[in-house]
């Protein structure tokens, strides 16, 4: 009898000259100092600041192949460090809108308490303690606040 399952076929990748895309591309371990990828420059509180491409970081797969250029998902894409500028930082009143945000997530509407985590409300509606009992660890949650007194006067 015939075998009659599918068989998987290789992702089939373009084959392209290693200078088609027109910018350097480099193997890992041998990218210039001054050559970062986006996790690097954020890991140093700077953004690309809107600059072009400066090369393509390859990926591991590719350095059996240095004739062609990369086109997996696993390559990075190469900033200048001279050109990044610093990162933006937030305003009070965006942190204190995103703490707003965040606290609506991590709040429990029964029991009021605010835990360090974002709670499954959509699907439960609660924290596990008030949807079935489960003892939540107390290092985990705040008590909710007494009434503040908010008056001008």
């Amino acid at each position: 009898m015939p075998h009659t399952a599918k068989r998987r076929r290789r992702a089939e990748t373009m084959r392209l000259p290693r200078d088609a895309q027109g910018l350097p591309e480099y193997d890992r371990g041998a990218c210039p100092d001054h050559l970062l990828t986006r996790r690097q420059l954020r890991a140093r509180n700077l953004s690309k600041g809107g600059q072009q491409l400066a090369g393509i970081l390859r990926c591991a797969k590719c350095r059996y192949t240095p004739q062609y250029s990369c086109t997996h998902p696993q390559r990075a894409y190469l900033y200048d460090l001279r050109l990044a500028v610093p990162k933006r930082m937030p305003t009070l009143a965006q942190e204190w809108a995103l703490d707003r945000a965040m606290a609506a997530r991590q709040t429990c509407p029964q029991c009021r308490r605010r835990y360090d985590f974002c709670l499954p409300l959509k699907t439960i509606g609660s924290c596990l303690e008030c949807h079935d009992g489960t003892p939540a660890d107390p290092t985990t949650y705040t008590l909710p606040a007494a009434a503040a007194h908010r008056l001008a006067a």
